[in-house]
């Protein structure tokens, strides 16, 4: 399957049909939610059976994000730096089909922020995306692994946004476990005793 995707801004994703992401990925935990304001907010976790520090270079470095995500990355870690992405491994940094999110803020091992500044040409919604945003939260867990929670907001009402929250809720669930395949390759069902993710319901609409 092939997915664009505008990293954990996730994902800029090229799917023709979405599914549920509780439905498609059952270890990924979907809290999604409508704020008071009537935006809504994807959010999605996952545990992965790794350190918080090996997680964190997933996220932050361009090798960790070419393990899981992309075929192409360059990672300027700083506030106002760009993680510049593409799925084509023959992209070069500048491409103006690459992705671009910039980081807004971040605390090592912990948590790191960015919005989406470029996507490719044909991307629709663009100016409606690019006013969107995403945090991805690191936390240890009792076992030794890392949870990580990504959590999109900014997407108001209107059929644009509804496009984009449907897409990116399907398409962040998909990265994240990604990234837990990338520690834990094992399919699935080898792992009798470990039980699928609890899957919060979702109000439908919102997303990045």
């Amino acid at each position: 399957m092939n997915i664009n995707s505008c990293l954990l801004a996730f994902c800029l994703s090229s799917v023709a049909a979405f599914g549920e992401p509780n439905k498609d990925y059952p270890r990924v935990d979907d809290t999604s939610s409508v704020e008071s304001n009537g935006n809504r907010v994807i959010q999605l976790a996952v545990e992965v059976p790794a350190s918080v520090e090996e997680v964190w270079r997933a996220f932050t470095t361009s090798d960790g994000w070419k393990s899981f995500a992309v075929a192409f990355a360059n990672v300027d870690l700083r506030v106002g730096g760009i993680i510049e992405t593409s799925y084509n491994p023959e992209a070069k940094a500048g491409n103006l089909d690459n992705i671009k999110n910039q980081i807004v803020a971040y605390v090592p091992g912990r948590m790191l922020a960015f919005r989406c500044v470029q996507a490719p040409r044909t991307f629709q919604h663009k100016e409606e995306f690019f006013a969107t945003a995403t945090v991805i939260e690191l936390a240890p867990t009792p076992n030794g692994r890392t949870r990580v929670q990504a959590t999109s907001m900014g997407y108001g009402p209107g059929e644009a946004y509804d496009a984009l929250f449907t897409k990116f809720r399907w398409g962040n669930a998909y990265t994240l476990e990604k990234l837990r395949l990338r520690f834990d390759p094992a399919p699935a069902k080898a792992k009798s005793t470990d039980a699928p993710a609890t899957v919060a319901p979702s109000a439908k609409g919102s997303g990045q």
